[in-house]
């Protein structure tokens, strides 16, 4: 099976802006409020779907009922394509929300998962900051407490971040993404989110959101305490090196910064790649694709050996399932 490409979903929210268009090539409109961009996802409705060759117009939930060992490999047998990629551009800040663990996913909906994320940062503004966290001994009546008297900032870690920062979200750590940053996330096939604080923003109705308080707080893990950006660890590469960013259960991300061509080789798993900088050429076979950033390629686990040819320092992203 070939490499595949899909049609991003852009969804329009409140803090969104439009560097997904300026600094990703997405085909946004004229509106400012383009919040996120989802590459790749099997979640109910929401449908990534194949843009071109022998599969186009396919869904990728079709593609696991269907293609499940081309594509999964050795891990052939899942009902659901088990990533969700995605690019957000925050130009407001998000609200404060928390997402449960798998365990407590599941007595809310059956057929839901736990959401355990990881964070790339593409672009910061100076002031930027992210909020990850809890402050060492902050309890629940604590955090009940700020989140009642409106001062709740006051719980929460946060710090100044930069582009390359990644930081790892465990299910049922409370976070937000601050104003004025450009991210990939990358995250279990899930979208239950749980709202906890949301500023005394108004929807695009006139009213303000829902809120989630008790659930939120039933999901916060108040043993996490603060959460900074990962340390990186170089893995073995052919031609560069490669920094292993985040291994977890639910997934591995490694990042390959570099100027030289280099080769994915076929491993029995799929692999994900998101291009966040710089430009080049994938050639699979005879079959030959130009990357840019925003750029998303999923490699089945069937695909044959893909070289990837940059034009100039590239930036790439590969996930995948340990």
């Amino acid at each position: 099976m070939q490499p595949l490409q899909f049609r991003s979903i852009l969804k329009r929210i409140c803090w969104g802006g439009t560097r997904l268009g300026s600094r990703l090539g997405k085909q946004i409109g004229t509106e400012t409020d383009y919040a996120e961009s989802w590459e790749l996802v099997d979640h109910g409705d929401d449908q990534s779907i194949v843009t071109d060759g022998p599969y186009r117009g396919w869904t990728l939930n079709r593609l696991v009922e269907l293609k499940g060992k081309e594509l999964l490999g050795r891990h052939a047998g899942l009902k659901q394509f088990p990533l969700l990629v995605k690019f957000l551009d925050a130009h407001d800040r998000l609200s404060l929300q928390v997402h449960p663990n798998d365990e407590q996913a599941r007595s809310y909906d059956p057929n839901e998962n736990g959401k355990t994320e990881a964070w790339v940062i593409i672009d910061a503004e100076p002031a930027s900051r992210l909020y990850t966290g809890l402050k060492r001994g902050v309890d629940r009546s604590q955090l009940e407490s700020a989140l009642a008297a409106g001062n709740v900032e006051q719980a929460l870690h946060s710090f100044p971040v930069k582009p390359g920062d990644c930081v790892f979200i465990p299910a049922g750590t409370v976070h937000v993404i601050g104003a004025g940053i450009l991210l990939t996330e990358i995250q279990q096939s899930s979208d239950l989110t749980f709202r906890l604080h949301d500023w005394g923003r108004l929807g695009t109705d006139g009213q303000p959101r829902t809120l989630h308080i008790t659930d939120g707080l039933d999901c916060t893990d108040f043993n996490r305490g603060p959460v900074d950006p990962v340390t990186t660890r170089l893995v073995a590469g052919e031609s560069h090196p490669v920094e292993e960013l985040v291994r977890c259960d639910d997934f591995v991300i490694h990042r390959h910064q570099t100027g030289k061509p280099f080769t994915m080789d076929a491993d029995g798993r799929f692999h994900v790649l998101m291009m966040i900088g710089g430009h080049a050429e994938f050639v699979c076979s005879d079959e030959r694709r130009q990357m840019g950033p925003g750029s998303t390629v999923l490699l089945p686990a069937s695909a044959p050996k893909t070289q990837i040819i940059p034009e100039d320092e590239i930036i790439l992203l590969e996930s995948f399932l340990p």
